[in-house]
């Protein structure tokens, strides 16, 4: 093929042997016919015969490479040359080589791009007529074998020209098939990547909203059993309770954690049932009043939306522990013909700017509630409190 052209494809290499053993049985049986053809005499015949053979020898040599993996350029230009070389020769010392053209015209459009192959193949077909146009001088011998000649040229040309086309094109789909495939395994990959990425974010909303505030609860709990144990051993033994109840809690949810499921407190309950009791347990963790407002009816919300709205509602009450030293707390969950609403607000110090802590609360929440198409509002002033406003739309 030429330099232009795919390279050959894995079924072209695989059929080659195909074409090895074609070539070897013409050259035997046209080397053969020559050698038993009379005229003319037998030195001729020996000579044409020893010709072929150097074509056969040329091609094992040096060709067989060039057709095997379409190696174009000067290359093929040389074998072809050479190979013209040759076969013309034999043909002058006998008119039966001409045979071989049926292994020699084919390599031409193995090798080269249409219009050059087109060139080889006439200038191969010129061969016998300018040798009959010389012996007799222009006669109708010559005349005929100038009509076959054209003939067996237009054939072969339109011939080979149409099945380079199809191996060309065959060659072009094979590659875009791999690149299609291999696309496809990129996509595939790039898929797997950002699967994991979203796993681990999850996770580490998981593990923020669970474990590090349990965690962190049952620490502030044991100290606070630390302070009054000398004092009041009842409150302190109080406190420690609280850690207990707390920490089996944070066990359960870490098991549901594991496990895939929906917060522990939603096994079993609504979210309701689930805001009341993160309150009640803010409340006897820190003393803090809760006014909840809740609808009568439970309302039946798709289970990532539960566990969205509950995540938000632990860490808002997690960070009016941690942050906002408040005197109450209000906590409304609201459900609208399209949208379901919770807010958290304390009375708290409130803040200015970007709020502090560990960086990850608020923009975990913001995450959370945009993966099921929601809006996070926290808005704050100094002295005024802070309020966490998350909507959900139920569709």
């Amino acid at each position: 093929m030429s330099g232009g052209d795919p390279p050959p494809s894995a079924a072209w290499v695989a059929r080659f042997p195909l074409w090895d053993a074609y070539f070897a049985v013409l050259t035997v049986a046209v080397g053969a016919a020559v050698a038993t053809s009379s005229p003319p005499a037998a030195p001729y015949r020996a000579g044409s015969a020893a010709l072929l053979a150097a074509i056969g020898i040329w091609y094992v040599a040096f060709g067989r490479a060039l057709l095997r993996y379409g190696i174009g350029g000067w290359r093929a230009y040389l074998y072809l040359g050479v190979a013209f070389a040759l076969y013309a020769a034999a043909v002058a010392l006998a008119s039966s080589a001409s045979f071989a053209l049926f292994m020699l015209l084919p390599q031409a459009f193995m090798l080269l791009s249409t219009v050059p192959a087109v060139g080889v193949v006439v200038s191969f077909t010129a061969v016998q007529v300018v040798k009959d146009w010389v012996t007799s001088g222009g006669g109708p011998e010559a005349r005929g074998t100038l009509l076959a000649a054209g003939m067996v040229a237009v054939v072969v040309s339109a011939i080979g020209g149409w099945v380079r086309h199809l191996f060309v094109d065959a060659d072009r789909r094979a590659a875009l098939v791999d690149e299609l495939a291999a696309s496809r395994d990129e996509v595939a990959r790039l898929s797997r990547q950002a699967g994991v990425a979203a796993e681990r974010q999850r996770l580490a909303g998981e593990i923020h909203d669970t474990i590090a505030q349990g965690l962190s609860s049952v620490v502030m709990l044991i100290q606070a059993a630390d302070a009054e144990l000398d004092r009041d051993p009842g409150q302190a033994r109080r406190h420690l309770d609280l850690a207990v109840d707390t920490a089996r809690s944070n066990l359960a949810e870490a098991r549901a954690v594991v496990a895939a499921l929906a917060p522990a407190e939603l096994a079993g309950s609504p979210l309701v049932e689930a805001v009341r009791r993160v309150s009640d347990r803010f409340l006897a963790e820190t003393g803090v009043p809760v006014v909840l407002t809740m609808p009568q009816a439970h309302p039946s919300l798709p289970t990532p939306v539960e566990v969205v709205l509950l995540r938000v509602a632990q860490e808002a009450l997690a960070n009016a522990r941690k942050h906002a030293d408040a005197g109450q707390v209000e906590v409304r969950l609201e459900r609208r013909d399209d949208a379901v609403v919770l807010e958290v607000r304390d009375d708290g110090r409130g803040f200015t700017g970007p709020p502090t802590g560990d960086g990850y609360g608020l923009a975990g929440m913001r995450h959370r509630v945009e993966q099921v198409a929601g809006t996070l509002r926290v808005t704050s002033s100094p002295g005024a409190g802070t309020t966490v406003r998350a909507e959900v739309p139920i569709r």
